[in-house]
């Protein structure tokens, strides 16, 4: 399509371009399912300055007549679909557990929704560059804000969310702390859940004498962690200890509670030492892991695990975008007790 623009106009240039595509697709002359200029391109193409370019193909796309394509572009769409919400899921790293998430997301959308889903590997530069490519085309950003803790990084972080209309954003698995507003979100509550784990475990009958908790020293929340391990600890005069692999002194009725990934090295080595210390999981020495998802089921004939529900967390955002009602949910976390405890 070939757009033209009368800087001498009544209307803005923004809603000029709007206007083409409304009737361009109204007669004809614009068919669904074709490609438009990129924004720089058509900035370029009419000298106009990109922010205009930007801000008439986010009309556009709220409007259902454009539909960005991650990585391809930006083509104009039947208006009678419109009524599928475009959802930007923005992902810190796609893991075993983000799958469950996802999985459970997407399948309450059903076809009520177009999913494009991004990894910013927690780096704040890479966050902000899908803002600002993405900030005006989709209808709802759902983001996991899983972002290094320090000071300087959370302000830039806390300044890149409140870019998105919070009628439009979904925070998961974390609430960003001090950011008030309606916006959605569905989130662990890291320190105040492991304590709640934990004493789901004591409560159903578990024993704990001596608390060794083995995490890795890079672990995003494990300061969040430790302290509600620490306050567990303390609130039932258990002694414990953490450590960043599987120790060589196991002694029975030692609990260990396994933070990082169940299926790495750490957990088997942590069985391979029990093993040679002559005890017997589940009998002599007990296991805990971090994260549920179903293979915990098999591993050493059924693995305890202290999780939250990320089925769940992926259900109750779907609700949010069909129900159109933004809400802060903090998600179950328990105990998933088998035979390792």
């Amino acid at each position: 399509m070939k757009f033209t623009i009368n800087t001498n106009g009544k209307d803005p240039i923004y809603k000029q371009l709007v206007n083409q595509v409304e009737r361009g697709l109204h007669n004809g002359k614009l068919a669904v399912n074709e490609q438009l200029p990129s924004m720089n391109e058509l900035a370029a193409e009419l000298h106009i300055s990109r922010e205009t370019a930007k801000k008439a193909y986010g009309i556009l796309t709220e409007k259902g007549l454009l539909l960005p394509r991650q990585g391809r572009g930006f083509f104009t769409q039947d208006p009678a679909s419109s009524s599928r919400s475009q959802v930007l899921v923005i992902f810190d790293k796609f893991s075993v557990y983000k799958q469950i998430l996802f999985n459970a997301f997407a399948e309450r959308l059903g076809k009520n929704a177009e999913i494009t889903i991004l990894n910013h590997n927690q780096s704040i530069d890479l966050f902000e560059y899908y803002l600002d490519n993405n900030l005006d085309s989709f209808d709802y950003y759902v983001v996991a804000p899983h972002f290094p803790l320090n000071t300087k990084t959370q302000k830039r972080v806390e300044k890149q969310l409140n870019r998105i209309p919070f009628r439009k954003m979904i925070m998961l698995d974390r609430l960003q702390p001090d950011m008030n507003g309606h916006f959605g979100a569905v989130y662990q509550d890291f320190e105040n859940d492991v304590y709640e784990g934990l004493s789901q475990g004591l409560s159903s009958g578990g024993r704990i004498e001596k608390l060794r908790v083995i995490t890795l020293p890079k672990s995003l929340y494990g300061p969040h962690i430790h302290k509600g391990i620490e306050r567990f600890a303390a609130d039932h005069d258990i002694p414990v200890e953490f450590l960043s692999e599987a120790p060589d002194n196991i002694k029975p009725h030692d609990t260990f509670l396994v933070l990082n990934s169940q299926l790495d090295a750490g957990l088997v080595g942590l069985v391979r030492k029990i093993k040679a210390s002559g005890l017997q999981v589940g009998q002599d020495v007990n296991i805990i892991s971090y994260n549920e998802f179903d293979m915990n089921e098999l591993v050493l004939g059924g693995l305890t695990t202290i999780s939250t529900d990320f089925r769940m967390m992926g259900q109750t955002a779907a609700e949010m975008i069909l129900n159109r009602q933004m809400q802060k949910v903090h998600c179950p976390f328990g105990m998933y007790k088998r035979s390792t405890f």
